[in-house]
């Protein structure tokens, strides 16, 4: 019998996620025709409180909303053609080189270097800062950089490579004492916001559209959601604060608690969490507990031979409600719903030990976590 090695194939997969786009982008269209929205593709620009200018066409409306969304800061570095790469431009038919350096900090960043590292490519970190996943509870990140470095993932802190050299001799960032070997930059640094063209003063602080608790600028007819506003970078985010900027306008008031929505980092094993961090926590001086429950316990974990990951139940010691929660496994980004919803709820870990869960099911932690919460005497 001849055996093939397994192999991945670059130009299959974009063509299948530009396939998979795709078909998404006329679902979003035939929304906008069955619930009457109209689309108008065009360069956009904000003439006063109630007009916009699309290339030629003016329209008059009550309120703008601007949703123009975020992109990577740029890198001051003269480098040679194709080697850097934006992550927007990442995603086409290329070659894939030996030496991949990822500059950035965020999830992207980390899912990128793991990426790259799954296909047998040299991968080097770069991240400008002391941690990686700075949303992320420290310990997700001290606990996902173990995992980077045990994988064969070089992750150097620190370091700012706008401030590097390029060798083109040795094919390698260079700052004078030391030489990283890149093939391919890609550019994963924080995001800043796209900020529309506008005749009209509308306040920017730190490359972000400021905002108020009902998501309004500085113009009560002006409002901004999504990245541009810098309070998110999560899709589900700016969809959910879109619907809040909706119902204000049509008098439903509410506050919008950006503590109840999860956070999804599609990482290897996956990562989310919602809530309260520990060291946030700890800067509120709330009494809390933590309890945690290990996948390696877990029987569908163990059976089907993939149980790297834990979940951990924050609560404060006064009425045990959960303030957070904490999970790295697979599907942990689809797991994070039944946080969400314990947390919109104010349940308290009882609620979540009394939870009955199906037998054998990764979801079973949550249980687990909760008796161990239930079980722990304060502290």
């Amino acid at each position: 019998m001849i055996r093939k090695k397994l192999g991945f194939d670059w130009r299959q997969s974009v063509k299948r996620a530009d396939g998979i786009v795709k078909r998404l982008t006329a679902g979003i269209n035939f929304l906008f025709k069955k619930n009457g929205v109209e689309l108008i593709i065009g360069r956009a620009k904000i003439i006063s409180e109630h007009t916009v200018r699309v290339d030629n066409q003016l329209l008059e409306t009550e309120n703008i909303i601007i949703a123009s969304g975020s992109v990577q800061e740029k890198i001051n570095i003269l480098l040679p053609e194709n080697i850097l790469v934006e992550i927007s431009e990442l995603f086409k038919d290329r070659q894939i080189p030996e030496n991949i350096v990822v500059l950035g900090q965020t999830s992207v960043a980390v899912e990128l270097a793991q990426f790259f590292n799954l296909i047998d490519k040299k991968v080097t970190m770069l991240v400008p800062g002391k941690n990686i996943m700075p949303l992320a509870d420290i310990y997700i990140s001290e606990y996902m950089k173990g995992i980077l470095i045990k994988s064969g993932i070089k992750i150097i802190f620190d370091v700012e490579p706008d401030l590097k050299n390029y060798d083109y001799k040795e094919a390698a960032l260079t700052d004078g004492l030391t030489k990283t070997p890149c093939d391919m930059l890609i550019n994963s640094k924080m995001r800043k916001g796209i900020i529309p063209e506008s005749d009209i003063q509308i306040n920017i602080e730190n490359g972000f559209i400021v905002t108020d608790e009902n998501l309004c600028t500085n113009i009560p007819s002006i409002y901004a959601i999504g990245d541009v506003n810098g309070k998110s970078y999560f899709a589900h985010i700016a969809s959910s604060e879109g619907l809040h900027v909706i119902n204000h306008l049509k008098g439903v008031e509410e506050k919008i608690d950006f503590k109840k929505f999860p956070l999804n980092m599609y990482t290897v094993p996956e990562v989310a969490q919602i809530g309260y961090t520990e060291k946030e926590i700890k800067e509120n001086s709330i009494n809390y507990k933590v309890s945690e429950f290990s996948l390696s316990a877990n029987a569908k974990a163990m059976a089907e031979g993939d149980n790297t990951g834990f979940i951990r139940i924050l609560s404060d010691n006064k009425y045990g409600e959960v303030i957070g929660v904490q999970i790295v496994a697979p599907h942990a980004t689809d797991m994070i719903s039944e946080a969400a919803a314990f947390i919109q709820v104010e349940s308290t870990v009882y609620d979540v030990a009394k939870t009955a869960h199906a037998h054998p099911t990764i979801s079973e932690i949550f249980m687990e976590a909760g008796f161990e919460a239930v079980d722990k005497s304060d502290s």
